[in-house]
């Protein structure tokens, strides 16, 4: 397994738990405050949680494409998958900088 396919999988994790710390803190507020804005990013964080999930099970539990992900994907696929997941780490890593503050 190369490098590339263990920092996408790492990435996708990171992004689960930032989206379950997300997730936590916009369902709290909109069951305090009932507002639309926090509604929208509950489901927000709820789709791309769904996303990034899917992602995972993909790339680990499927019987057929795990094994594909992990032996024959070609490595231009896995650069590209890691760069955007990683991407959207640093963003979600973002996000939740600034909503905890």
């Amino acid at each position: 397994m190369s490098i590339w396919v263990t920092v996408a999988k790492l990435a996708v994790g990171v992004n689960i738990v930032l989206l379950l710390a997300l997730a936590y803190v916009w369902g709290r507020n909109y069951a305090k405050f009932r507002s639309k804005h926090t509604l929208g990013l509950l489901v927000f964080s709820a789709f791309l949680l769904l996303e990034n999930a899917g992602v995972m099970y993909y790339y680990i539990i499927d019987p057929d494409l795990s094994i594909w992900w992990n032996s024959a994907a070609p490595a231009i696929i896995w650069k590209w998958q890691m760069g955007l997941h990683v991407v959207e780490s640093v963003g979600l890593a973002f996000l939740t900088w600034a909503t905890w503050d």
